[in-house]
């Protein structure tokens, strides 16, 4: 595989294991976008929010994207909710989106035995009126920048990732 595959879709959605289901069906690589701004900025995502706002975190979110065009081929990556709004996406990979109801979403979350923990490292989700607006709005953005559409909810992650290996085999990128 040539092509980088990027994971795109709303907070909480299983992109990160879904990546890491891929990269071990694949023998691929798989990194994750929120990871590297931790790197990078040393920082953990939800303290850069509180300390500089979420304007700061998109312009390192866009400097992580030109690093992956520069740099990466042949791996999945899986994104943050609003990495899609990079200025460079499609140029860095095919882009999967992975669809689940807000609901749904919050379900899997709920279900997870550190529930707390994941919830309040997502800035964005700790507020739920404000997370409903935010996925009512991204929805169609979502899928407007999408290569594929996968829908995840209530299905192994084994499942997902076998759907997006034989979507991309069709098309002979994988």
């Amino acid at each position: 595989m040539a092509e980088n595959i990027l994971l795109i879709g709303f907070m909480g959605v299983g992109k990160g294991r879904t990546a890491r289901a891929l990269a071990a069906a694949s023998r691929c690589f798989a990194l994750d976008t929120d990871d590297l701004i931790e790197s990078l900025t040393k920082i953990k995502i939800r303290t850069l929010f509180a300390e500089q706002g979420e304007p700061a975190f998109r312009k390192i979110e866009q400097q992580v994207a030109d690093w992956l065009e520069a740099h990466v081929r042949g791996t999945i990556v899986s994104t943050g909710g609003g990495f899609f709004m990079v200025n460079n996406l499609k140029r860095i990979g095919r882009v999967v989106y992975l669809h689940s109801s807000l609901k749904g979403i919050l379900a899997t979350l709920n279900r997870h035995p550190q529930a707390d923990r994941k919830i309040k490292k997502r800035p964005l989700l700790q507020d739920r009126d404000k997370a409903r607006a935010l996925y009512q709005l991204r929805l169609p953005l979502y899928r407007e920048v999408a290569d594929y559409e996968v829908n995840v909810e209530g299905r192994r992650t084994s499942e997902v990732a076998e759907e997006i290996r034989s979507l991309l085999a069709r098309d002979g990128v994988w």
